[in-house]
């Protein structure tokens, strides 16, 4: 817990950019990942250079995650990019081996990529089998082969995991629909695509990592009239260090739009320390020109459901062993 709240953190990696696994467009990836988090983090408290941004050890990741921040459960994304990085950047298999070191806390989100027909398919069926996975981590964007051409979530393909995933209880699809990052494009990332396939699939849950920014009122346009369409925080929480306004707007259009019970906290760990993040929604008060302009306001509730209640109801995590470990603490 951190401050009195419960935190499920539903955005969270694991990565591996040491210089020996990067070609000339992982050290891309990286070097615009590290630009990211220098812009916007707000202290130099939680700034941390470049070598060291590359490969974190194991141990300070599950320091800072769980000790310092408080985190009560994370949710591993994975993102292998293998046309960048030689191994993979962030892989199942990698993020496997942090979970099962804390699987009472950890939970490990899969991923395929539906151009792979039947493999695609067949590997689905395999991290299920393996892992038990309860969702995956989509990236539209992502090369192939060699090919700088992405895919769209509405594509037949897709349509096609969609349904097998629906099959095997995979329930939840995250995607990432915001920020390009460098050399993927942004028009790549584009969250109109989501639209057509929520529509397709209302049983699944279709949750948008970083909200579709910039394009958040095309996001919010979509889901409005798609109740299984949900907002993922990561990204635009960390606005609210540096760029509180903005973050204010950001929350304010989700919440009339959406309302409070389809907002969820990602803190994109580690490019960014999850702490600062946590506090961000904890110490949030809405501007009073903007809480009466979109006639929404913040409570103690909608700050309980965004870091925690609402991604324990689409994950099925109780919480009331953690309600009882963190009273159990305060007793001792």
């Amino acid at each position: 817990m951190r401050r009195g709240y419960i935190v499920i953190d539903n955005h969270i990696h694991y990565w591996d950019a040491s210089p020996e696994n990067c070609n000339e467009y992982g050290h891309r990836w990286i070097k615009c990942f590290h630009a990211y988090h220098k812009a916007m983090t707000p202290s130099d408290e939680y700034l941390w250079d470049l070598e060291f941004f590359r490969k974190a050890p194991e141990d300070w990741w599950m320091r800072t995650l769980f000790d310092e921040s408080g985190i009560d459960v994370g949710i591993l994304q994975p993102t292998h990019l293998k046309d960048f990085f030689n191994r993979g950047f962030n892989t199942v298999e990698q993020n496997a081996e942090v979970w099962r070191k804390a699987p009472d806390r950890l939970i490990l989100n899969g991923r395929v990529d539906p151009r792979d027909g039947e493999a695609a398919i067949e590997e689905l069926h395999r991290q299920k089998e393996q892992y038990g996975i309860r969702g995956l981590k989509l990236y539209t964007a992502e090369w192939y082969k060699g090919s700088p051409q992405g895919w769209r979530a509405d594509s037949p393909e897709a349509m096609r995991l969609y349904e097998e995933c629906e099959k095997l209880g995979i329930k939840n699809l995250h995607f990432h629909k915001g920020p390009g990052i460098d050399p993927l494009t942004l028009d790549g990332f584009d969250v109109g695509d989501i639209d057509g396939a929520a529509v397709a699939f209302p049983r699944l849950n279709f949750i948008v990592d970083h909200v579709g920014l910039p394009n958040l009122d095309k996001f919010c346009w979509i889901a409005v009239k798609q109740p299984n369409v949900y907002a993922g925080l990561s990204v635009a929480v960390a606005f609210g260090g540096k760029r509180k306004r903005y973050f204010a707007e950001t929350l304010a259009n989700l919440l009339y739009w959406l309302g409070e019970d389809r907002i969820m906290f990602g803190s994109d760990f580690y490019i960014w320390h999850p702490k600062w993040e946590i506090d961000v929604i904890i110490d949030f008060q809405m501007p009073e020109e903007l809480a009466q302009e979109y006639g929404v306001t913040v409570t103690e509730t909608t700050k309980r459901k965004i870091l925690a209640e609402n991604s324990a109801r689409l994950y099925g995590i109780d919480l009331e062993p953690i309600r009882q470990r963190a009273a159990e603490t305060l007793a001792a």
